[in-house]
């Protein structure tokens, strides 16, 4: 666990928080957009989207990763619309692609929790849950890092990892 910039970090993968257009917004998602340059969104161009709770690989460009792995996740209506298993879907899918493309390290952002208004512990106890039941199963990926932007976040993932 790590209060950085995602798009710092000297991983394998890093995890976008993308919208469904795959073609950049704000918050994390523009950020990685900004530091990969105008190579990524070329790449997001040809990959026609994604679905919510699923994920995309593309590579990293400028970053200091070598791929990117663009997570849609749902936006918080009550938690009556199966919000829940799409996050963890977020996670999941990414885990996948990680182990697919021999990916040893991985960093994911706090997906959903800033504008699609996911609250923020439910969402870090869907995180942590779903990438540790991934990572008995692919015991190759050897480091998972929560990157946390806010104070907030960063708190409440300290809390859950007891450190």
């Amino acid at each position: 666990m790590l209060q950085e910039d995602i798009t710092s970090l000297k991983v394998d993968a890093i995890v976008n928080a993308a919208n469904a257009t795959l073609l950049g917004g704000g918050g994390v998602d523009g950020a990685i957009h900004m530091a990969a340059g105008h190579q990524l969104l070329e790449e997001c161009k040809s990959l026609c989207g994604c679905e919510t709770g699923r994920a995309k690989l593309t590579r990293g460009y400028k970053l200091p990763a070598k791929y990117v792995i663009h997570a849609v996740g749902p936006v918080w209506q009550g938690g009556e619309k199966g919000e829940e298993d799409l996050l963890a879907g977020c996670y999941r899918h990414s885990m996948e692609l990680a182990r697919q493309n021999a990916i040893k390290s991985i960093a994911f952002p706090c997906i959903s929790t800033g504008v699609y208004r996911f609250p923020k512990e439910l969402a870090a106890n869907i995180a942590v849950q779903t990438v540790k039941a991934c990572l008995r199963k692919f015991p190759d990926i050897e480091r998972v890092v929560f990157c946390c932007f806010s104070d907030q976040d960063f708190s409440i993932y300290t809390k859950l990892l007891n450190v």
